[in-house]
């Protein structure tokens, strides 16, 4: 091996280099999501920007629509209540039907030994007993008494 200790130098360097392509082509690579990424987020902002106002606009037609029936400020709250109606069903909507109980497990019973066969998944509790504290007028060589 002593003729190919001259070649450890030449091995250094190529790791060095390999690793800088990468280092640079990985770099340039996630460069390019970020751009596209950065774009598709700006879209998706500016659509809900105008279908904000589009809701807006909506209500709007809706409150003067009444306001021809109604006197102004009935058709402004007739209009907020059905609003407010529906944010309540869309929250209502989102909403998992049973929040999750700490300690309960999701889906069923927990079992009653793991999936490999090798006893309790935890070790058992031990049962506690109380014991009374020594009482002063006792002294300290005095036993404990367990209630």
């Amino acid at each position: 091996m002593e003729h190919l200790d001259h070649l450890e130098h030449l091995d250094k360097d190529l790791v060095d280099e390999l690793a800088q392509v990468a280092r640079e082509t990985v770099r340039d690579e996630l460069r390019e999501q970020g751009r596209k990424r950065r774009r598709s987020a700006l879209l998706y902002g500016a659509s809900g920007a105008v279908a904000l106002y589009a809701g807006a606009a909506l209500a709007a037609a809706v409150g003067l629509g009444l306001a021809a029936v109604l006197p102004g400020w009935a058709a402004a709250l007739v209009t907020a209540a059905v609003l407010g109606a529906g944010a309540a069903m869309l929250r209502r909507a989102a909403r998992p039907s049973r929040p999750h109980a700490p300690g309960r497990v999701v889906g069923g019973t927990a079992p009653a030994a793991p999936p490999s066969g090798l006893g309790m998944p935890y070790p058992p509790v031990p049962p506690i007993t109380p014991v009374t504290p020594v009482t002063p007028d006792a002294g300290p060589d005095a036993p404990r008494r367990r209630a």
